[in-house]
């Protein structure tokens, strides 16, 4: 009885001590191989970079229009920028011009992603836009990384689409059995950093999420500092379509960017 509880024991602290040296792997999903032209995906847009405060250089996208509100898109865990492009190419025929960014070790760019990171990378973003009033959209795990950009450098308008009150809570929807929170070493804090956010913000989440779930979403609304419009859109996983450009989400951008504009 001794030798077997002595080998489960071993066996745990090996599969913990694993799952705190790998757990970035289970966290970013980077899609990093390099993305085509950005005219070639998206009409009239162009391919610019930037460079972070610790000196990785990154590519993104950017998409003029005809207003004067800009659209920051920060994307979630997977992927990279071509799988946004639906929803940067529905908001510029809307006249809103979009920058549409990867983080670190996505879309072709250098290094590895973790939470410091992935801030630096949208600060970065945030210095290209310039002057424009802004909107700042974030997605999932963007949601956080934008949501504590709101907080440090404050946006015209928030968009928040399927966020999660923490990392850790969304971690243990997927990984019930596993001790998340003691674990993790990028924690997104964003229900907590959203109480400081005074920009109107509107909050996006699928009633079908299993991912990151309606509950969670809710709760970041209720966390926010300012004024919060919830946008539930019916029946949506996830990674659905009508999650990324369906109209909904993009009704939800244009008219908080008319709002900002003073046009509603």
């Amino acid at each position: 009885m001794v030798r077997t509880l002595v080998v489960v024991l071993v066996v745990v602290a090996v599969l913990i001590g694993l799952l705190w040296v790998f757990q970035r792997r289970l966290i970013y999903l980077p899609d990093g191989e390099a993305v085509p032209p950005a005219a070639e995906v998206i009409p009239g847009a162009r391919d610019v970079s930037f460079t972070t405060d610790d000196g990785i250089r990154l590519g993104a996208w950017f998409v003029p229009g005809d207003h004067d509100v800009t659209v920051l898109i920060a994307g979630g865990n997977a992927g990279n920028r071509l799988h946004r492009a639906p929803l940067a190419r529905a908001l510029a025929a809307h006249g809103l011009p979009v920058l549409l960014i990867d983080y670190r070790g996505y879309g072709g760019n250098p290094g590895d992603p973790t939470e410091e990171g992935l801030f630096l990378d949208v600060l970065a973003a945030r210095r290209f836009v310039g002057d424009s009033r802004v909107v700042y959209f974030g997605e999932s795990l963007g949601a956080a990384v934008m949501t504590r950009l709101a907080a440090e450098r404050p946006p015209d308008g928030l968009v928040l689409r399927s966020p999660f009150t923490d990392l850790a809570a969304a971690g243990q929807v997927n990984y019930p059995y596993l001790p998340v929170r003691p674990l993790l070493r990028d924690r997104f804090p964003l229900a907590e950093q959203i109480s400081a956010v005074r920009a109107p913000t509107t909050i996006l989440y699928g009633a079908g999420d299993t991912i990151v779930p309606p509950r969670l979403s809710r709760a970041v609304a209720e966390a926010a500092g300012g004024e919060v419009t919830l946008v539930e859109v019916p029946g949506a996983g996830h990674n659905d379509p009508v999650l990324l450009d369906g109209p909904r989400v993009v009704g939800a951008v244009v008219d908080l960017a008319g709002r900002i504009r003073g046009e509603r």
